[in-house]
């Protein structure tokens, strides 16, 4: 089966643009390529940062795209974003204790959307209440289960991203290692780049988002680095013995070809196109 995930979607004020590209335009561009390769998907996840503002008029925008797409939408919320605007307009996805949370079941398992948001600040915060609701999901199922979450939950080793990545990212790491054996992969957004790794030994992955994008540029150590790398969404495919997720670069304007039969035979000196 498979699961879209979108991320860092930042709708805006239509007309204006973010690093030269237009969200709005790039989120329908984003849905239009995804529906077309992976109209099968069983779920879209979209992990945060969904309004550039936390305008309420992106929220109401947002719903009425949403309430029109053939196939079941879940959402967290990023740093972006403002909880009690969003609530106002999607009142169904708080939790008992008033953050954005929830819960979708798939074929393959559980999905568990959590919040990370924190108000006057971009860095993410996983207080002992989210915890709590954390850990009774995880107990109250066999999972497996799949988390979802805007921010980082490891360094990324990028120093201006890791000032603003998960506070608490240490608690939030132990409560992933003592249902570990359950949970089978955790999804994230925040950073703007492709990264992979591990999360108390969950695997873990994210990607540039569906408008700007950033770059690794390590020898930065004060300012957030940005580029223009293509825009790209996630597609996970998973199976009971294995997890595969492509970051698809749709925004990639260049040229694409198709070379190279696959069939050892066919590879030779003479007819190899290189």
């Amino acid at each position: 089966m498979k699961i879209l995930h979108f991320s860092d979607i930042h709708l805006t004020t239509p007309g204006h643009t973010i690093q030269g590209r237009d969200p709005n335009a790039s989120f329908e561009r984003a849905l239009g390529h995804a529906l077309a390769d992976h109209g099968d998907a069983e779920l879209l996840v979209i992990t945060g940062d969904l309004s550039d503002w936390g305008d309420r008029a992106d929220y109401e925008r947002l719903r009425d795209r949403l309430a029109n797409l053939p196939l079941p939408i879940a959402l967290c919320i990023g740093n972006h974003d403002d909880r009690p605007t969003f609530l106002d307009i999607f009142p169904e996805l708080a939790d008992p204790n008033g953050f954005v949370q929830s819960v979708r079941d798939v074929s393959a398992g559980r999905c568990l959307m959590l919040d990370t948001w924190e108000p006057q600040t971009h860095s993410g915060h996983y207080c002992e209440a989210r915890l709590a609701w954390l850990e009774a999901r995880l107990r109250e199922h066999d999972g497996p289960f799949f988390l979802f979450m805007h921010h980082n939950p490891f360094p990324t080793h990028l120093a201006p991203l890791d000032r603003i990545g998960l506070a608490d990212g240490r608690a939030f790491r132990d409560a992933v290692a003592r249902h570990r054996d359950r949970i089978r992969h955790i999804f994230f957004g925040h950073c703007h780049l492709p990264l992979a790794g591990s999360t108390a030994g969950v695997p873990t992955t994210s990607l540039r988002g569906t408008n700007h994008a950033g770059i690794a540029l390590f020898r930065e150590r004060e300012l957030l680095s940005s580029s223009d790398l293509p825009a790209s969404y996630g597609v996970a495919f998973i199976a009971a013995d294995h997890v595969c997720v492509h970051m698809v670069e749709f925004g990639y304007d260049g040229p694409v070809r198709t070379e190279g039969n696959p069939d050892y035979a066919a590879w030779n000196r003479e007819t190899m196109v290189r």
